[in-house]
């Protein structure tokens, strides 16, 4: 029996293979993501970081394998059954991915109306608000347009639209990439927070090694057309891979180490 349950496991996936034409992307993958941890998902451009989180949330359709999130496969559903499932998640992609002819709070209750289309107008915008000032945003944010906002401001507000349903599962795609080095520690400590308090299970697509060191309760890393290793920094540190070795023990590697120790220390100072 496998030792770790259902209930243990939010996000399984077993053999999964994604192609493009002649061009395989991922082959005979697996992965579990454990419920209430931070997991950080990296490697190198064009390992399909993105197109796995998409296979798991139903928008891009594998060539072999299975797909389950809590315990429910996700691959050839119901409607209605796929409905009941995509409640629970919510998604913040790349750059935010706000529409822009939208308010950042109408942003915020275009999930909340997908799923409940008969909900108070008055007790929308309440969620709404309450959503926009959670991700750290003024209160003033929402009326205004996603042109009109900062670049980590738009991260928040995505952030704000993919928490509108309280849901038990966050997918992050490079939620930090463009921001400065305060604005994405900024972000890491609101994730970290949110994480905390809500009890979610974070999917954290990253370049960033400060992210990753900040925040991540384990690490998968994507590789040779698979999930090649997964667990804690340092237990992927002792493995004897080139990407890997190059990726955690390279100059930016040693750099986030570096601050994470100063960080660290400063804590313990104070």
């Amino acid at each position: 029996m496998d030792l770790m349950a259902e209930d243990d496991v939010v996000i399984r996936v077993r053999g999964l293979k994604n192609s493009f034409g002649e061009q395989v992307v991922h082959e005979d993958l697996d992965l579990d993501v454990r419920r209430g941890e931070i997991l950080g998902v990296v490697g190198g451009s064009g390992t399909g970081k993105s197109v796995l989180m998409r296979s798991i949330i139903g928008l891009q359709t594998p060539d072999e394998g299975e797909v389950t999130v809590f315990g429910e496969s996700t691959l050839d559903r119901e409607e209605t059954e796929a409905i009941e499932i995509r409640k629970r998640w919510g998604v913040l992609f790349q750059g935010g991915a706000l529409f822009s002819t939208l308010t950042v709070a109408e942003n915020v209750e275009v999930p909340i109306k997908e799923f409940y289309p008969n909900l108070d107008a008055t007790l929308l915008d309440e969620i709404a608000s309450y959503k926009v000032v959670m991700t750290g945003l003024p209160a003033d944010a929402g009326p205004k347009y996603p042109a009109e906002l900062s670049g980590g401001m738009k991260k928040r507000a995505g952030l704000a639209r993919a928490l509108a349903l309280d849901p038990e599962l966050l997918f992050l795609d490079e939620p930090t990439a463009g921001l400065d080095p305060i604005g994405a520690a900024a972000f890491d400590e609101l994730t970290l927070s949110l994480q905390r308090t809500m009890g979610l299970t974070v999917f954290l697509i990253t370049h960033d090694l400060d992210s990753l060191y900040a925040i991540c309760d384990r690490v998968a890393v994507l590789a040779d057309k698979k999930v090649i290793a997964v667990g804690t920094i340092d237990e992927l540190i002792a493995l004897d891979h080139p990407w890997i070795e190059e990726y955690f023990k390279g100059p930016r590697g040693r750099a986030a180490v570096a601050t994470q120790e100063a960080a660290a220390g400063k804590a313990g100072a104070d």
